[in-house]
């Protein structure tokens, strides 16, 4: 990676759209895909993901838990998947929401951001529950080696929001101060800082102030989940730029065949493109 991660994520917006795919093989879906639930299974729903849409996804976001559940086999399998998606241009952002502090954290850093590693994605999800600074070994990880890190603010979970919008004592939210401490690492970026927020799409108007964050927006929750294209102007205003919409069960349920994979695709980047006033990006 010679790029930082922002200037590759608006390369393959501008090419491919606003879009996110999630990557989230469970049973049932295995099941409803005619597959086993093994990892001769979750290898062959890889591979169909891969080839039918690997080629016009900006952005796929395996979830490393449903790899994880099949043991080394299925983290084999997460190692394929992760390379076949970048050697065919998508950006790979792996969902593991990993938080941790000191040598921990450096290597979850090394396991995910290092170029030497087979896990190495160009984004992470990460867990800023022990504090933003203990995150700081996969922000100089991101940084050292063009990756992203996108770090919880406020989720679509309903549990999410008894801590994320709970009070400290300077007034600001624990969200409002996970948005200000990403805001800061992104300060002077062009055309995007690389680091970035999840913001889940579900969660309507925040009352927060997203104005200054300069790095991307991932808004997971639409589709399966009850968000549409459109509650992303209610939850962002007008702060929509870098906003990147994900979907997964939305998009995954019309397989396995391509042809429904890529007609569910088409559907949803022409609903976020008018969603958010992106026309042909």
């Amino acid at each position: 990676m010679t790029k930082a991660f922002g200037v590759r994520l608006r390369d393959a917006l501008e090419e491919r759209g606003p879009l996110c795919v999630g990557i989230d093989p469970h049973r049932s879906l295995l099941d409803s895909w005619g597959l086993g639930d093994d990892p001769d299974g979750l290898a062959r729903f890889c591979d169909e993901v891969v080839n039918a849409l690997a080629d016009r996804v900006a952005v796929f976001k395996p979830q490393s838990a449903f790899f994880e559940r099949h043991g080394s086999r299925g983290v084999a399998v997460l190692e394929s998947c992760i390379r076949q998606l970048r050697e065919a241009g998508a950006l790979v952002l792996l969902d593991v929401k990993r938080g941790d502090i000191g040598s921990t954290v450096a290597a979850y850093a090394s396991a995910y951001l290092d170029p030497a590693s087979p896990l190495c994605a160009d984004a992470v999800t990460a867990s800023p529950y022990l504090g933003v600074g203990s995150l700081r070994p996969m922000f100089d990880a991101a940084a050292a080696h063009g990756g992203g890190v996108f770090v919880l603010a406020l989720t679509s979970n309903p549990e999410g929001a008894g801590v994320q919008r709970a009070v400290g004592p300077d007034g600001r939210t624990v969200a409002q101060t996970v948005i200000d401490e990403i805001s800061q690492l992104n300060k002077g970026a062009e055309p995007v800082g690389s680091f970035g927020l999840v913001i889940g799409a579900t969660v309507g108007g925040t009352g927060h102030d997203l104005s200054s964050v300069n790095g991307p927006l991932l808004a997971p929750g639409l589709g399966a989940q009850g968000a549409t294209a459109a509650d992303l102007r209610t939850v962002f205003g007008n702060d929509l730029d870098w906003v990147l919409p994900s979907y997964s069960r939305e998009i995954l349920a019309q397989g396995p065949t391509a042809s429904g994979l890529r007609s569910a695709v088409a559907r949803v980047q022409d609903e976020c493109r008018a969603a958010l006033g992106r026309g042909g990006r």
